[in-house]
């Protein structure tokens, strides 16, 4: 099936299924707050029906915006936005401690008739203006099919420290808020999918039990309101993510489908990690975009059929 994409520079790029759905934009500049930790994320993402399928500044966290790349506890900087946890005191609002994402441009940008695949540059920035890390980012579009339904989403990272002092990578959990070990590559619904079924290969467990577990997969089914249909989500790891010889830090899902729906592959959900002076790590996650309610036998099906 192919795919149309449209770039205006200095703003975002928008890829626009055969049927004229436009299943994906990613904003690269920046909205203006720098309390909410001014960086790029992709917003609206739909299913191929049309259906939205991505949050965008709830009223519940401004700073949640669609899939956004994210460090809520840095060396003492919050490159997730908003409040910050600080032990014993809850959530303060602290905008000295809100670090930002600065895009540096595209080195690599390809386009074919049925996939995107594009590499950009950005600079972690620390509050005070030092540039602290240097991201290398891979966004591809790809395995639209009209008949499945469905289509995909690859996100890499790799990010590199600048600093003369380790970099070390935590989490509310680490800072001592129990389960609540939100960083790395997070998504956030829209509220239909308050309340949405969750589920992992292998197991009946649902969104509560799921929380600070690890898998290869991660689904999330719900249906809308406004229209008579349904959507699934499935998150996913590369293989090497799970693997403890080659990942820098293992990874554990965070889940919620109450108050509010959202998911995130957490490099740091229990255990800080520490990234030495001009050393890099390296992550790749998938997202499925698909029309319908699947079930644990579709997606299982599905995901064995998209390689890595």
């Amino acid at each position: 099936m192919s795919i149309r994409v449209t770039h205006t520079h200095g703003e975002d790029i928008a890829v626009t299924a055969a049927g004229g759905t436009e299943i994906l934009r990613y904003v690269y500049r920046p909205d203006p707050d720098p309390f909410e930790s001014r960086k790029p994320y992709a917003h609206p993402v739909r299913t191929l029906s049309g259906r939205t399928v991505t949050g965008y500044r709830p009223n519940d966290h401004r700073w949640h915006k669609g899939l956004q790349m994210t460090s809520s506890h840095l060396s003492g900087q919050n490159f997730w936005g908003g409040n910050c946890y600080v032990h014993g005191q809850g959530y303060l609002p602290l905008p000295e401690r809100v670090g930002s994402m600065r895009h540096d441009g595209f080195p690599d940008f390809t386009v074919e008739d049925d996939r995107l695949a594009f590499t950009e540059n950005l600079t972690w920035v620390e509050n005070g203006g030092e540039e602290w890390a240097r991201e290398v980012r891979g966004l591809t579009v790809h395995s639209v099919d009209e008949e499945a339904g469905s289509w995909a989403l690859d996100w890499s990272i790799r990010l590199t420290n600048l600093r003369s002092e380790p970099l070390a990578f935590g989490s509310p959990t680490t800072a001592g808020r129990e389960m609540a070990g939100y960083t790395g590559l997070q998504w956030r619904g829209p509220r239909d999918f308050t309340g949405g079924t969750v589920f992992a290969p292998d197991t009946d467990a649902d969104a509560g039990k799921l929380m600070g577990t690890q898998g290869p997969w991660l689904a999330f089914t719900t249906e809308h309101d406004d229209v008579d249909g349904h959507s699934t989500l499935v998150f996913a790891h590369a293989p090497e993510n799970l693997d403890e010889t080659s990942a820098i830090h293992e990874s554990h899902w965070f889940v919620r489908a109450e108050p509010f729906p959202t998911v995130a592959f957490s490099w740091a959900f229990f255990e800080e990690f520490a990234l030495p002076p001009g050393e890099s790590f390296a992550y790749r996650y998938r997202l499925v975009v698909a029309d319908g309610a699947w079930d644990r036998d579709r997606v299982g099906t599905h995901m064995e059929s998209l390689p890595w």
